[in-house]
């Protein structure tokens, strides 16, 4: 069964954003064994346990490829640097993001976002970070629908963690297009064309491009298309789980 947005007005949006900011750093207990923990729900045990990608190609994440460019990625180089990813989209970082998506779970997203800059951090401290993040926009008409976008939740708990600075605005949705998880693989790259618009304050800058989940990566690179065409020096994708190709 799939599950249905959550409508939600803007003024609702910011009272729960409100809410959500004053209970943020209140102890809670661990999402998967209920012990206590203080940082965004997960035990440090817990945490330790949790899937991960394993010899991924280091362009797009996709796993079991020895660590090398996959070969995808060999016959076409994708328009993204690197891709960094948390985990594999499975459980329980799967039913995670549905309910940061589909429920307005902040605090799932919060959850979401500590795990990944904790799977960032270390490969940033060994390579120059890059000096913005950009979350993957939603179309007006999908954003009035949803009330939030769950790209721009995960970046906002991203900056805060790794100290980099959020420019959402550099980033466009300008055309509103099927659901790319509707679509056949084959059709989702027609699906995104000249999909983005990006602003020209982006030239000369290195960027990390974020966003939940990354399948076939067409919606990624379209937008990673659109920022290097404006300008920017440099894209990388983070995202919090990898999902196979389809």
């Amino acid at each position: 069964m799939r599950a249905t947005p959550v409508n939600i007005s803007a003024a609702t949006w910011v009272y729960i954003r409100s809410l959500f900011e004053q209970v943020r750093e209140l102890p809670q207990p661990c999402r998967l064994c209920h012990a206590p923990t203080v940082d965004a729900g997960l035990c440090q045990d817990c945490a330790n346990e949790l899937p991960r990608l394993r010899d991924g190609c280091p362009l797009c994440a996709e796993p079991d490829c020895g660590g090398l460019d996959c070969a995808r990625c060999q016959a076409q180089a994708p328009p993204v640097s690197r891709c960094l990813a948390a985990g594999p989209y499975a459980p329980p970082l799967d039913g995670w993001i549905k309910r940061l998506k589909f429920h307005a779970d902040l605090p799932a997203g919060a959850l979401l976002a500590s795990l990944l800059s904790a799977r960032l951090a270390p490969r940033l401290n060994h390579s120059t970070p890059p000096q913005a993040l950009v979350p993957i926009p939603l179309h007006p008409r999908r954003l009035r629908q949803r009330g939030y976008n769950q790209a721009l939740e995960l970046s906002r708990g991203l900056g805060r963690r790794l100290g980099l600075p959020l420019r959402p605005a550099l980033l466009r949705r300008v055309r509103d297009t099927v659901t790319q998880s509707r679509l056949p693989a084959r059709r989702r790259a027609g699906n995104l064309h000249d999909a983005f618009r990006a602003d020209v304050a982006a030239t000369g800058l290195r960027l990390a491009l974020v966003d939940d989940v990354m399948t076939t990566g067409e919606t990624a690179y379209a937008a990673a298309r659109a920022l290097r065409q404006a300008g920017a020096a440099e894209v990388e994708l983070w995202v919090v789980a990898r999902a196979g190709r389809g």
